[in-house]
């Protein structure tokens, strides 16, 4: 941007800054929120539209896909028409797509916008964050990746509580329709604030580069998805998937080990920053790890405890303001406080909170729900500020279009294989755990007895056999959640990756970054 606090400084006033910033990170949101917001109102869109379960789930598949396939392409966009124009199509583009999906009257239709929708809005998320480190100086910068962590993290938080009172209380359109104004709103403020810059062109488009990466991602991203639905490699598709992601993968590592500097869809100086290969790891070990917790303590308290949404999102949305508390007090300490210190607390707080879901039972209290997830929010928050800094700190500016969309695109990919991941082993352990439980399910048991004198069993076997498959389904879950705390402390020692220096900021940028 021509407004760079760190080239241009003193072009862009305090006022513009802020303008800049809400408009942004309004954008920021509406992408963020609408990764989840679709999730409680599935059942009505299937009633609505006349689809069966495994279709309607393709209103998420679409979206997800869509926004894997696009990210990649931020960089080269932003370098060929600016980072203005980007915005004011993505922003738009978005916007209008949400009213296609809220006026959808079948499922191709509604498909079809949710594509459009995750294609225009894969943009968004990357470029709110250069535009933030851009605008800012250097050592503000962890003020700024608070406050773009906020957006970020609260929006899938908040999503399935909005969309489930929205859903409620209103329409499953509704879902799609709160969108349009505060999608105005930051189309306006984006044309109305952010200066005009063509674009610089000193990157070519890399046809091959990015067919190849876009068949992986989206390949990759179908396997994950329908995974659990197909039984994984017992199905002929999740195969074709596999092969096809993984030929397209070598395709694409060998095209750009092999062609001239420049002219590959991936710059190979962003593969050189030691910062920012670490910053990878670590975000793919937060979306696989955090994420993959987040989507089971919802599906914990609606499916074994019969939460409704909308309580079910209550208990889990203090989750988001330990996340937003952290983010405040973090962002002060950026660049006072060692970042591995602070990473080191953030994750400790993580494994800490997963230690306590360890404990869970069929018999929980609703601050049971709530204190685990405050904690892990707080903790999540200390991860995702620093360690955001700490990528893109010694990373040269004009590479944060192209880094900043790798960043996302490698968090989305953590996120979308820990979820897989956690959902197999669900499934494979609850299903253990059901056959070890009717093992000793014999008449000298006298847990047995009891609970058939109790009236337990008054159903006969059916009602015995739910009860069983409740307790194997709740095995299965503390299964997942000591899996999540074995990985969060396994991850503490790599923070010595990290190379700062005696200010406790990452270091400087290196010449093999700037040029």
């Amino acid at each position: 941007m021509s407004v760079s606090a760190e080239t241009g400084e003193g072009t862009i006033t305090p006022r513009e800054r802020t303008m800049i910033t809400f408009s942004i990170m309004l954008a920021t949101i509406i992408v963020a929120l609408d990764g989840t917001i679709a999730n409680v109102a599935l059942p009505h869109m299937q009633g609505s539209l006349n689809a069966s379960i495994d279709q309607i789930t393709w209103v998420l598949t679409s979206f997800i896909v869509a926004t894997a396939i696009a990210t990649p392409l931020t960089g080269w966009l932003s370098d060929r028409f600016g980072t203005k124009t980007v915005f004011l199509w993505s922003i738009g583009g978005f916007t209008v797509a949400s009213m296609l999906c809220g006026i959808s009257g079948n499922l191709l239709e509604i498909v079809l916008a949710r594509v459009l929708q995750g294609a225009f809005g894969a943009a968004l998320v990357p470029l709110s964050q250069a535009t933030l480190l851009d605008i800012n100086p250097r050592e503000k910068h962890g003020s700024a990746m608070a406050v773009w962590g906020m957006g970020v993290m609260i929006g899938p938080i908040l999503g399935p509580t909005v969309g489930g009172w929205l859903t409620d209380n209103y329409d499953w359109r509704w879902v799609f329709f709160i969108n349009l104004p505060v999608g105005a709103l930051a189309l306006w403020g984006i044309w109305r604030f952010i200066p005009s810059k063509p674009g610089a062109r000193r990157v070519k488009f890399d046809m091959y580069g990015f067919a190849a990466l876009s068949i992986a991602i989206g390949a990759l991203q179908m396997m994950l998805d329908r995974g659990e639905q197909l039984e994984w490699f017992s199905s002929a598709e999740i195969w074709l998937e596999a092969i096809i992601a993984a030929i397209a993968v070598a395709y694409f590592v060998i095209h750009t080990a092999t062609c001239p500097a420049g002219e590959t869809f991936l710059d190979y100086r962003l593969l050189i920053n030691r910062n920012f290969l670490t910053g990878l790891l670590f975000i793919f070990l937060v979306g696989m790890i955090l994420f993959a917790t987040r989507a089971q303590v919802p599906q914990l308290l609606q499916g074994l405890l019969h939460y409704p949404a909308e309580l079910a999102g209550m208990v889990t949305a203090p989750s988001g303001l330990g996340t937003m508390l952290a983010m405040f007090i973090v962002g002060r300490l950026v660049g006072k406080v060692d970042l591995r210190l602070i990473l080191a607390v953030g994750f400790g707080l993580t494994a800490f909170s997963l230690w306590l879901m360890c404990s869970y039972t069929l018999v929980l209290s609703e601050k049971d729900i709530v204190w685990p997830g405050v904690i892990q929010g707080i903790g999540l928050g200390l991860v995702f500020v620093p360690l955001s800094a700490a990528t893109f700190q010694t990373l040269a500016p004009h590479l944060r279009a192209d880094g900043t969309a790798i960043y996302s695109l490698v968090r989305n990919i953590g996120s979308s294989i820990g979820i897989a991941v956690i959902q197999a082993l669900w499934a494979r352990n609850s299903q253990e755990a059901h056959a070890n439980i009717a093992e000793r399910l014999t008449q000298d048991n006298p847990a047995l007895t009891a609970y058939l004198n109790s009236g337990g069993g008054g159903g006969g076997l059916t009602s015995l056999n739910a009860e069983v498959t409740r307790q194997a389904g709740m095995i299965a879950y503390v299964d997942g959640f000591w899996l999540m705390f074995l990985l969060t402390l396994a991850a503490i020692p790599l923070l010595l990756l990290i190379r700062i220096n005696r200010g406790g900021a990452a270091e400087a940028p290196t010449m093999a970054a700037d040029h």
